[in-house]
Formats: C-alpha cells, structure tokens, sequence
C-alpha cells in the first residue's frame, strides 16, 4: 500500500490496482463553492482517499474527511466553530453500468474514461456534510442565554392563564 499526497485528478481503476491510499491537508480556501456558506476561510481539511476492490471485484474508493469550520449561528448571528466529519464508501462504476448488484451501504460514482477530479468530490462532500441551519450548542449561544433571564415586570405569584380557563368560564356561565 503506497501513501501519497493527493493529485488533483486520478484514474480510480488504476488507484484500486495499486491499493494506493492518499492524505494530505488542503486549505479550505480551495474549494470556492464551500467558501460561500462559511464566516472564515482560515483552516485545514485533512483528508484520507483509501482505493481498493471488494469481494465482488467491484472498484471501491473509502474517504474520510475532518474540518473545523466556521459559520454563522442562525440563533444569536455570532460566528460558531463546526468541527465537520464526513465518511463516504463510493463504489465507482462505469456510466449506465447496472449497480443493483451493489450493497446498498456504496454512493454510486459514474466514472468514465475522464479521471476522476478528487478536489470536486471532497468539495461535494463537504458541502453535503455543512449542517443546514448551524447553531451553537445550546448552553453555549448567546440568544438563548439571554432568553432564560426572567422578564421584568412578571409577577411569580400569579397563576399562568390558560387559554382553555376561558372557554370553561364562558360554559360555566352559558348554564346559569
């Protein structure tokens, strides 16, 4: 098994011949799609791209990814870090080729004679694993820190209404 920095692009059939595994670290200010939805483009994915073949012979890519990010909290509008991990078993098959065969725990990825662009498939990755509405962790976002401060001017003493206590008050009343 060879270890290696990541190309750009690579034939997957080839990698899988050669079980060949790559890691590297690529900035996040790579991947121009991604960049849009985040506060910061400081930071590092490390990623890992295992290539191999599985008991059907079929060509199999394994990758992991790991990132912290750093986004907008859609609850206070402060910036929140993200630590974003992201595991994919793609099985890579020719365009048309039937993958009903295919365990279903495998993304179907349709690679033709083009080589595969691995910095398009980590962005897609990525983008895929961003949270849709990011938020802190409750006990640490400001807006619900100031929303458990008791209003003033409530008083403790007397009882919350019901909207239902109405309704029985106007049934009660309706009898007489």
């Amino acid at each position: 098994m060879s270890k290696v920095s990541i190309p750009l692009r690579v034939d997957p059939r080839k990698m899988a011949d050669r079980a060949a595994v790559l890691e590297d670290e690529i900035p996040l200010s790579s991947f121009a799609r991604l960049t849009e939805a985040l506060e910061d483009v400081q930071g590092q994915v490390h990623l890992r791209i295992s290539f191999g073949r599985d008991e059907q012979r079929t060509v199999v890519a394994y990758s992991e990814l790991d990132v912290v990010v750093k986004m907008v909290c859609q609850r206070c509008l402060d910036v929140v870090e993200l630590p974003i991990h992201s595991a994919c078993e793609y099985a890579i098959v020719e365009p048309e080729a039937s993958t009903q065969h295919l365990p279903k725990s495998y993304d179907v990825l349709e690679v033709g004679e083009d080589p595969l662009d691995l910095l398009a498939l980590v962005e897609d990755e990525l983008l895929l694993a961003l949270p849709i509405v990011p938020l802190h962790a409750s006990e640490d976002c400001q807006m619900l820190g100031s929303q458990d401060a008791e209003p003033e001017g409530k008083d403790e003493s007397s009882p919350a209404s019901s909207p239902f206590s109405i309704l029985a008050q106007l049934k009660r009343d309706s009898k007489v």
